[in-house]
C-alpha cells in the first residue's frame, strides 16, 4: 500500500508513518501542497494523509484540486484524510469532499482506525454528529476518469516504513 503524506510538520509525519507502518506500507511525503496533484499522477497512491496546515496550499485546497482534476479525467480517484487543526475546520473537510478526517491532536490508534475505514470506503467522520444534515461538496460529481499520469514529480521525499 502506497500512502501520500502532506504536510510541512516532521511531527505529523512520524505520527501518521508510525500509525501506519507495516510491511507492504510505502510513504511518499509532500512538503509542499501544490506537489500533491503531481504525486498522485506519478505514484498514484493507495490513501493520501493531508495536514489542513500546509505552507503554501493546505489540505481542503489540496483536496477540492484532486477532485476537480478527477472529475475532468486528469488523476484517478485517491480517498482522503484529513488532519484537521480544530473541530470548526469539519465543515471545511465536508465541503472539500474529502473521505474522512481526524481532529488533532491525533494519535495511532485514531489514525489506524480512520485510515482503515477511509480505505475500506467507509469514511471516518471525527467530530461531527451522525445525525448531522448532508451538506453539498463544492466539487462536481465525477463523470469520467483516466488512468493517464500528467506531470512530472517536483517535490518529494520518499520515506519507507519498515
Amino acid at each position: 500500500m502506497l500512502v501520500l503524506i502532506a504536510t510541512d510538520a516532521d511531527w505529523i509525519v512520524d505520527e501518521v508513518t508510525a500509525a501506519l507502518s507495516g510491511d507492504d506500507v510505502t510513504f511518499v511525503v509532500c512538503r509542499d501542497g501544490r506537489a500533491v496533484s503531481d504525486q498522485v499522477a506519478e505514484r498514484q497512491p493507495d490513501l493520501a494523509v493531508l495536514d489542513l496546515q500546509i505552507g503554501s496550499m493546505g489540505g481542503m485546497a489540496v483536496t477540492m484540486a484532486l477532485r476537480l482534476d478527477e472529475s475532468a479525467g486528469a488523476l484517478p480517484h485517491v480517498p482522503v484524510l484529513m488532519l484537521l487543526d480544530r473541530r470548526a475546520d469539519v465543515h471545511l473537510a465536508r465541503r472539500s469532499a474529502a473521505e474522512g478526517w481526524l481532529v488533532k491532536p491525533l494519535d495511532a490508534l485514531r489514525i489506524r482506525h480512520a485510515a482503515h475505514a477511509v480505505l475500506a470506503g467507509e469514511g471516518y467522520a471525527e467530530g461531527l454528529d451522525v445525525a448531522a444534515d448532508p451538506v453539498e461538496s463544492m466539487i462536481p460529481a465525477v463523470t469520467s476518469s483516466s488512468d493517464e499520469p500528467a506531470g512530472d514529480v517536483t517535490e518529494a521525499e520518499p520515506a519507507n516504513a519498515g
